[in-house]
């Protein structure tokens, strides 16, 4: 009988009573939910962008250890954040991060209202929102995939949720339902996205059983749900090839840092070139290098993933001679451990790591 009075119009109207009352009851205990500072939880909501909860909690912690204020952000070397960063992805965000940071010591104080939070750099309206209701208890919606997936299933709505007409469209109907007091704002969008991330999840059938507001979900009452959210296929990554240089002198290996724009832009890399060179071809990318090969080591392959592009790398651990091009920078053990070098080349790094350091507890200086 519920299922039958329930309409698209009114399905969202029950909302906020249940849910707030099951994510008092069920929320998992994150750092960030347990201030209202605005700082931690912009620094969580940006490290939150498109990365997972566990992924971010010990990036977290680091963080704001190591730059527990907006200031110490502003004026943090750019070495030390992107060594903080190192692994999390998407490095344009911490450079943003350090952008707004400026922005906000430069005017003196932290906006607190949505309009303000959407001037600084790297700020949207889904982050907007969400630091804005949970810090400021100002009533602004916050809609993230999980909302969008929420939403799409209990009013079943079969429309693309990457539509941004779809998203704008959302974004009223959670405002419309929004509560009024500044205590349950505060946790509303955080519940929305809490269901959407526990219970109402991506990727398999919803746990109807846990949901809190099943029964005024059209979704489940139509049984679409599972079928729900709408999304346009995504167009196919663009596939590039490289070969990838671990290049050992003197127990030291080379880095080099990447332009200042583009994909990974100011990170260090191991050197490499485009395409894919076998044994045969690659030691003359070496020699053009002005670097004489001296002994190969091992070959190694790997694959990383980007939103729209992939890397397949086929990498060679060499011992060489010479000083190679003015940007190489020749680092030992320490000195790659203080250089952010992007998770792209984990495998590289992780091969860098055992040698150099293998290099070091052999070697004795003469006496």
């Amino acid at each position: 009988m519920n299922a039958q009075k329930t309409t698209t119009e009114n399905c969202l109207a029950p909302l906020p009573a249940p849910l707030l009352a099951w994510f008092r009851a069920n929320a998992r205990d994150l750092p960030w939910r347990r201030t209202q500072d605005p700082y931690p939880i912009w620094v969580s909501e940006i490290m939150l962008q498109q990365t997972r909860v566990a992924a971010v909690l010990g990036y977290y912690a680091r963080f704001l250890t190591a730059l527990p204020s907006v200031e110490a952000l502003a004026f943090a070397p750019e070495q030390q954040l992107m060594k903080l960063w190192e692994g999390l992805g998407y490095y344009s965000r911490a450079r943003n991060l350090q952008k707004a940071a400026k922005l906000i010591v430069q005017r003196g104080a932290f906006p607190d209202t949505y309009e303000g939070l959407l001037e600084l750099p790297g700020i949207g309206e889904y982050t907007a929102g969400a630091i804005a209701s949970a810090a400021f208890g100002e009533r602004q919606a916050a809609v993230d995939g999980n909302v969008l997936r929420v939403v799409s299933r209990l009013t079943d709505c079969h429309r693309d949720i990457l539509d941004a007409k779809v998203k704008k469209e959302v974004r009223r109907q959670i405002l419309s339902v929004m509560p009024e007091t500044a205590a349950d704002i505060r946790i509303f969008n955080q519940a929305t996205m809490e269901l959407g991330a526990t219970v109402c999840v991506p990727n398999g059938p919803p746990k109807c059983e846990r949901c809190p507001v099943c029964e005024s979900c059209l979704g489940r009452a139509r049984g679409t749900a599972e079928a729900l959210p709408v999304k346009a296929a995504k167009k196919a990554r663009r596939v590039e090839e490289k070969t990838v240089f671990l290049l050992l002198r003197g127990g030291r290996a080379a880095l080099r840092r990447r332009s200042d724009s583009g994909l990974l832009a100011g990170l260090w890399e191991f050197p490499n070139v485009e395409g894919t060179l076998d044994e045969a071809a690659s030691p003359s990318a070496v020699t053009a290098w002005g670097l004489e090969p001296k002994a190969w080591r091992n070959q190694l392959t790997a694959k990383h993933i980007f939103t729209h592009v992939e890397w397949h790398m086929t990498g060679y651990t060499l011992e060489v001679a010479g000083d190679g091009p003015g940007d190489f920078l020749w680092v030992d053990a320490k000195g790659l451990a203080e250089h952010a070098v992007p998770s792209a080349f984990a495998r590289y790094y992780a091969q860098a790591e055992e040698v150099l350091s293998a290099w070091e507890s052999c070697w004795q200086p003469d006496l």
